[in-house]
């Protein structure tokens, strides 16, 4: 089995399902069985290791289910008598239960939802608005379509209606997946539903598109609701001649669920992202009503950038400093710029493994940042006063004095880390704003 944070929270869960069972308690323990799958079916989308692993978590799940199936078909017959594990209706009553519940449960159905089911974010991301540097117009278009609608729902009604669909577009790594992971955080009362082409795309005839329905009649059962698909190109790119009949029929039934004839989306989001916005089909991008370009980061954002990546590490840098790195990165994404940060936090750690020589220093105990020790140890030159013979294998763990980053290890780094974004997408991006865009 997986380890993992959702994985234990689900084998609490189902702990204490097993326990009100016991207790007779078959209310709460249908609840929480139900919950306790939730967080396994995420656990298995995000956590779980090879195989072997999912399959056990799944083996867990259809157990549980059929536990609380054989519950809840108790409990709407009002049985007050206890019901064993592996009693359940006999196989007359199985029939009879069948033949009534054949029209409202489509064990079809039931199951491709299952499946998306662990396309919900249960885990909220600890995202916040302040943590996306800039980015004010994307920001504001976000807050219009997902919070304001929930807190002022008086404001929406007649012509002014949220957006239904929003396409998030740009560079790599300029911080449109981020920006969704601020959506989930903030749209507290929302289900946000995280989805990518493998969620969708089957390999059975004709189910690639029933999951595309089905996905779309999950967000209105669970309304209001956020569908984020990160990388939208790769399902929904321009229909040609040349493309496979599956591929074809996803995108139509995209269309159709997105604003076909007799589907009602209210309280629905469509979130797309893309690196490649020209290649989506036409049909399509008219669907996403607002298309918000997320450029590169200005130099202020820059510059807030770096404060945010560099956070509450030790570091010698003063606002000079951070202006001139922000004015040194003309052309790097908001990931060049981490890329770049994190590269020069290594730097003291090399430093600690190089060093041959130590001294003494007080300062706040690594281990207790309130207490100040004078004995603790950090790396030199060999003629520094004080300077002492050792490696980092003779300094006990909570001696070590962390060095601080320094604006040569930045300039270092720099020096060592190129932009990732290329010239002939950014033309290509400047021609779809100029044509379909606003900017973000």
């Amino acid at each position: 089995m997986a380890s993992g944070s959702t994985l234990q929270k689900a084998i609490d869960i189902v702990t204490k399902a097993t326990e009100e069972d016991r207790n007779k308690n078959y209310d709460e323990a249908l609840r929480l069985y139900e919950h306790g799958v939730e967080y396994f079916l995420h656990a298995i989308k995000y956590e779980a290791q090879g195989d072997k692993a999912k399959d056990s978590i799944r083996a867990k799940c259809f157990q549980y289910l059929d536990r609380a199936e054989k519950l809840k078909a108790y409990l709407k017959k009002g049985k007050k008598k206890p019901v064993k594990d592996g009693d359940g209706p006999t196989a007359k009553e199985d029939k009879k239960n069948d033949s009534s519940d054949s029209d409202s449960d489509d064990p079809e159905k039931k199951n491709l939802q299952s499946k998306l089911e662990g396309s919900i974010v249960i885990e909220k991301p600890n995202v916040k608005w302040s943590d996306v540097a800039g980015l004010e117009g994307a920001k504001t278009a976000l807050k219009e379509a997902v919070i304001l609608p929930i807190k002022f729902p008086h404001m929406f009604t007649g012509k002014r209606m949220p957006w239904k669909g929003i396409l998030l577009f740009g560079p790599p790594g300029t911080g449109k997946s981020y920006l969704a992971k601020a959506v989930a955080t903030e749209a507290n009362n929302s289900t946000f539903f995280s989805v990518s082409s493998s969620d969708l795309v089957s390999k059975w005839l004709g189910e690639s598109e029933k999951l595309v329905k089905n996905l779309f009649e999950l967000a209105r059962s669970h309304k209001p609701s956020i569908i984020f698909i990160d990388e939208v190109d790769s399902l929904c790119s321009a229909r040609s001649d040349n493309e496979s009949e599956s591929a074809r029929r996803i995108k139509t039934e995209f269309l159709v669920q997105m604003q076909g004839v007799g589907s009602d989306n209210e309280g629905i989001l469509v979130l797309g992202a893309t690196n490649t916005p020209w290649i989506l089909d036409s049909a399509i991008r008219r669907r996403f009503e607002k298309r918000i370009y997320i450029p590169l980061p200005d130099e202020n954002a820059r510059l807030v950038m770096f404060k945010i990546h560099l956070g509450s590490t030790a570091h010698t840098l003063t606002e000079e400093n951070l202006r001139t790195l922000a004015a040194k990165t003309e052309g790097f994404s908001g990931s060049d710029i981490s890329i770049v940060v994190r590269e020069a936090l290594f730097q003291p750690v090399r430093k600690v493994q190089t060093a041959t020589h130590f001294k003494q220093v007080t300062g706040p105990s690594p281990v207790d940042k309130k207490t100040i020790c004078n004995d603790l140890l950090v790396p030199c030159s060999p003629g520094d006063p004080g300077a002492i013979e050792m490696t980092w294998i003779d300094v006990p763990g909570d001696k070590l004095y962390e060095p601080p980053v320094t604006m040569t290890d930045m300039l270092k780094s720099l020096a060592s880390t190129k932009p990732t974004v290329n010239e002939d997408d950014m033309k290509k991006l400047d021609k779809f704003t100029e044509d379909f865009g606003q900017e973000g």
